[in-house]
């Protein structure tokens, strides 16, 4: 499948359909039209590339720049054929540096309020958003950067990144959810050290408290985020959908209620053609044993 690229142009969202054990997806069904100013969205297969590109403001998030993120979400989730996102930032020096500061220094108490609601409205839709999100963390990830990566399931970064909430220093809070999603990540404790002081971290002190899962060379981290990206690709789309949902929505639960959501999830498998496709193919007795092609059905 061609890569298609995204900026001030046009992007094909696609529908695809529902070939047996084996066999080539169907023809392409729909395509409508988007467009955005300050993201390259590349396809690659089954995998979207999304990349923020202010690379003179170090990719800093201002109003447009979430506009577009909130466009993204939207692209993503109508082209069926997308089973995971992976987010970067431009260049080689900024993931997201953070919230465009020079846009927030004018800003009143109700425009605060209103930039922070806009944030925090786009971030919860990625991190809702049905299929996986890997935030390749390619350098700064500080303020909103870190906020976006965090609302992203997976966090792998390059030997070179900086995470930090340094909002205190600024003389205000972290607004996109930066309090909520950094404790939920690496506890209580240590989510107050590190916004309380406005300090700034490492990627290898990243890692050790389980704010990233992996960290690479600078050179390596694509090619390894589009390795894990397209090994959960070639699973079952609606499993895995599924089993995103399932830690969603019951992290926050009793675990009596929990294991209800995983038990409902559970059995709406088993009305998919993946879940026959995949379980067909692994019951086969031909050798060499088929592969299971799955097709989001």
């Amino acid at each position: 499948m061609p890569a298609c690229c995204l900026r001030g142009r046009v992007y094909s969202r696609i529908q695809g359909g529902a070939p047996l054990c084996g066999a080539v997806p169907m023809e392409r069904k729909r395509k409508e039209e988007v467009d955005m100013t300050n993201i390259l969205l590349e396809k690659k297969g089954y995998i979207a590339v999304a990349t923020i590109n202010r690379p003179k403001a170090l990719n800093a998030l201002n109003s447009e720049v979430l506009s577009d993120l909130d466009e993204l979400v939207a692209t993503v989730k109508a082209d069926d054929e997308i089973r995971a996102l992976v987010i970067t930032g431009s260049g080689e020096k900024a993931f997201v540096a953070g919230a465009d500061i020079g846009e927030m220094s004018t800003l009143t108490k109700e425009g605060g309020t209103a930039f922070g609601k806009h944030g925090n409205d786009v971030f919860r839709r990625i991190e809702t958003l049905p299929i996986p999100t890997i935030a390749a963390v390619n350098g700064f990830a500080l303020g909103g950067g870190c906020e976006l990566s965090m609302s992203c399931d997976i966090r792998l970064c390059a030997d070179t990144a900086v995470f930090g909430q340094p909002e205190t220093g600024l003389g205000i809070t972290p607004g996109f959810g930066g309090t909520q999603r950094l404790a939920r990540l690496v506890g209580m404790g240590m989510a107050k050290q590190l916004v309380y002081s406005a300090l700034n971290i490492k990627a290898d002190e990243a890692y050790r408290i389980g704010l990233v899962n992996a960290v690479y060379p600078q050179a390596e981290l694509m090619e390894n985020v589009l390795k894990l990206a397209n090994k959960i690709a070639k699973n079952a789309p609606i499993a895995v959908r599924n089993c995103k949902k399932a830690i969603n929505d019951g992290i926050s639960l009793p675990i009596e209620k929990a294991v209800e959501v995983e038990e409902k999830l559970f059995g709406d498998c088993f009305e998919t053609h993946d879940q026959k496709e995949g379980m067909a193919c692994f019951l086969s007795r031909e050798k060499p044993k088929p592969k299971a092609v799955f097709t989001n059905n």
